[in-house]
């Protein structure tokens, strides 16, 4: 599978459930399970090597904007919805995450921002094609600490200046 085709499943799962992050989990898994393991490992790669770039302390303190107090956990399940969002959102989100106020047409912190088990599709999807769980992808491990330069998520006014137009779009 390569990176096209990747974004075709992540965009088609999306598409079908409407942009219900809950349902386009399991339309993905869906999906995958209709595939041979191997193309399941692939996307599982694929997946993980994004959640990996998209570690960083400007999406984190995008994330704390947009849902409020943010921690690891919700972070990862942040960067998972982002994925799930489309190339596009993703790509736009890591060149810059202020981008996500354009970017994002509608945004509900009671369901957006958060899918968890998007993280996981890839997982259930080969569990339920070779009973075995998924193995080691062969990926470096999520860094220690966020790339870049670590922001206060609890200064407002900091981030308020750093994300201008998401404060301005989310929080004003």
């Amino acid at each position: 599978m390569d990176e096209t085709e990747f974004w075709e499943l992540v965009d088609s799962a999306r598409d079908a459930a409407e942009g219900d992050p809950e349902d386009q989990s399991d339309l993905l898994v869906e999906r995958l399970s209709q595939l041979d393991p191997d193309a399941v490992l692939d996307f599982a790669r694929h997946f993980e090597a994004r959640a990996n770039r998209a570690y960083r302390w400007d999406l984190w303190g995008a994330a704390q904007l947009l849902l409020g107090d943010v921690g690891d956990d919700a972070f990862d399940a942040f960067r998972y919805w982002l994925i799930g969002q489309g190339r596009e959102v993703f790509e736009g989100a890591l060149h810059d995450p202020d981008n996500l106020a354009e970017l994002l047409e509608d945004f509900d912190e009671q369901v957006d921002g958060d899918c968890e088990d998007l993280g996981f599709a890839a997982d259930e999807a080969y569990e339920q094609l070779t009973g075995a769980v998924l193995p080691d992808l062969g990926l470096p491990s999520r860094p220690a600490e966020p790339a870049g330069a670590v922001l206060d998520l609890e200064d407002e006014r900091a981030l308020a200046e750093r994300f201008r137009r998401l404060w301005e779009r989310f929080r004003a």
